[in-house]
């Protein structure tokens, strides 16, 4: 007993390990800031990559700089970049217009055809009355988008056609952002796992066929009390139900939850064997600061866990990791009793997740501190609108360019979203503060609180997500909300910070898992991925063994 013991010590720590802990910190707290002194890091790695701002001109005789008519570049030679933006001087100003572009594949005479780029891009942003929406760096901006090796650029900002009153003027100060991702970190050891480059199909591993849709789960009983009543006189909201477009298409099955990897399962006698959390605790605050400062320059990627040992794990989170629904549905249902609360815990298994190291992100852009809210009621899923134009391989290089172009082009603390996953369903990590930390993201405007964005790298209005990246959806968010005690088909109450579907204070219902769409009046994530939402509500329950 006493080797297993120790055995499922030295898994669990070692698991632990590749988590970033911090300290705890007081509850009552709705955002919480690491002090600088504790958020410090060692020398950021000599990393490439650049950004060429280029002021827009007029192209005809009626435009004028920040009046109506037309901006943009003629065609042009350029330094090499790989997505392109466009910012203007005040955040608070709309570009009611179209912004298009043409690139030039480097080396070559090829030029692409008109590009769209998404103009309304605010609504990704930090909640308007936090530190991070007011701060003076910040900028108006479109959303990236992708467009591959290119050494040559022609751009045209056209403003909206006018009614009675003419065109509204496009905003002053507008330049092209042009970002080279530079190269990336330096290939991965053996003992790293090898990235899917290929979007997957939905069939299981090694045998070809279609995988079964996950059938639905029982609703599970909540292991804490309801929770307070919320105050009087306090207006309550709905947000969208599922309704989806005719172009919708067709659920994609999705694969059953997992089987634990044999390499970090505990063995279950193991787990039946009294640990004695004292001294483990002990242990990890002893390494909490030290793990948090280095994590962002040690392994380039998190392996994935059985759900054992990520229930093993759990247990010694820090505190200030609430497990408990605060509000919604699951609030609703009745306490276990002792027996049941002894019960495994409803958190799906950790997936593999490749750091902000394994995906080469530049730390010394960033701000220097790290900012958490308190807990994790909800996970908002966006498509990043960079387009499909990009290979997994090229991955890590869309996260760089839209990292460089969140921090230096549209002045935000970090990169937006706190997770980004790929066409071949690779899970990112990314704002910096720790995976497992609920750290406060500029994702959703008036609803970052309480809440983490996914991003899904491409544009899903049109086309289809792969089943791969909806898989992905549902195992992480199986493992972030259980972490928090969220059941994924399950719903919540937050409170807006102020936006243009809810007005500020407003109490708005929303599904655990839910579309950027449902809490601002956007297309984001794309008609065809909000469409998926269902399956991966219903996939992530089933990961976590509801």
């Amino acid at each position: 007993m006493r080797a297993s013991l120790a055995s499922s010590i030295a898994v669990t720590c070692a698991a632990v390990l590749a988590l970033p802990v911090s300290s705890a910190a007081p509850a009552a707290a709705e955002v919480l800031v690491q002090p600088p002194a504790a958020s410090a890091l060692p020398p950021a790695p000599d990393l490439p990559g650049s950004t060429q701002s280029l002021p827009l001109g007029p192209l005809g005789p009626s435009s004028r700089a920040g009046g109506s008519g037309e901006q943009g570049l003629p065609r042009r030679d350029v330094k090499p970049f790989s997505l392109v933006g466009v910012v203007w001087d005040d955040p608070r100003a709309p570009l009611h217009g179209t912004v298009q572009v043409r690139t030039r594949a480097t080396g070559t005479d090829t030029w692409s055809e008109w590009q769209d780029v998404e103009t309304h891009n605010d609504e990704h942003g930090a909640d308007p009355d936090s530190a991070e929406g007011t701060s003076r760096a910040l900028r108006g901006s479109t959303a990236p988008l992708w467009v591959g090796d290119s050494d040559g650029v022609e751009i045209r900002v056209r403003a909206e056609a006018g009614g009675t009153g003419g065109a509204p003027p496009l905003p002053a100060g507008l330049r092209l952002e042009l970002v080279d991702p530079g190269e990336g970190p330096e290939a991965q050891t053996d003992t790293e796992p090898v990235l899917e480059t290929e979007p997957g199909t939905g069939t299981e591993p090694g045998t070809g066929t279609e995988v079964e849709q996950v059938a639905e789960a029982a609703p599970p009983q909540t292991r804490t009390a309801p929770a307070p009543a919320a105050p009087a006189g306090a207006t309550a909201a709905v947000a969208p139900a599922d309704a989806t477009s005719a172009a919708v298409a067709p659920e994609a099955p999705l694969p059953p939850a997992p089987t634990p990897a044999p390499a970090a399962t505990v063995p279950a006698a193991t787990l039946a064997a009294p640990l004695t959390a004292p001294p483990l605790s002990g242990l990890l605050a002893g390494l909490g600061a030290i793990n948090a400062q280095l994590t962002p320059y040690a392994a380039p990627w998190l392996p994935a866990l059985s759900k054992e040992a990520t229930e093993a794990i759990a247990s010694y989170l820090p505190p200030f990791l609430p497990r408990t629904p605060a509000s919604g549905a699951e609030a609703q249902e009745p306490a276990k009793t002792p027996v049941q609360a002894a019960a495994a815990p409803y958190i799906g298994p950790r997936p593999a997740i490749v750091t902000r190291k394994g995906w080469g992100a530049d730390e010394s852009i960033r701000e220097k501190t790290f900012v958490y809210t308190n807990t994790i009621k909800a996970a908002f899923v966006h498509h990043s609108a960079t387009g499909n134009n990009y290979t997994c391989a090229q991955a890590p290089s869309v996260l760089r360019s839209i990292y460089r172009y969140h921090v230096l082009s549209s002045g935000w603390r970090d990169f937006g979203y706190n997770f980004a996953i790929d066409k071949c369903g690779n899970i990112y990590e990314g704002r910096a503060g720790g995976v497992d930390k609920p750290v406060l993201g500029a994702h959703t405007l008036g609803f970052n609180t309480s809440t983490m964005g996914i991003a899904v790298l491409g544009t899903f209005s049109t086309t289809a997500p792969p089943a791969a990246s909806v898989t992905a959806v549902a195992r992480l968010t199986a493992w972030k909300l259980g972490l928090h005690g969220i059941n994924p088909k399950g719903s919540v109450t937050l409170t807006s910070g102020g936006g243009n579907l809810y007005a500020k204070g407003t109490k708005v219902k929303f599904n655990a898992i839910a579309g950027h769409r449902d809490g601002f009046a956007t297309d984001c994530p794309g008609s065809l991925l909000y469409g998926k939402l269902g399956t991966a509500r219903t996939s992530a329950a089933s990961y976590q063994g509801r």
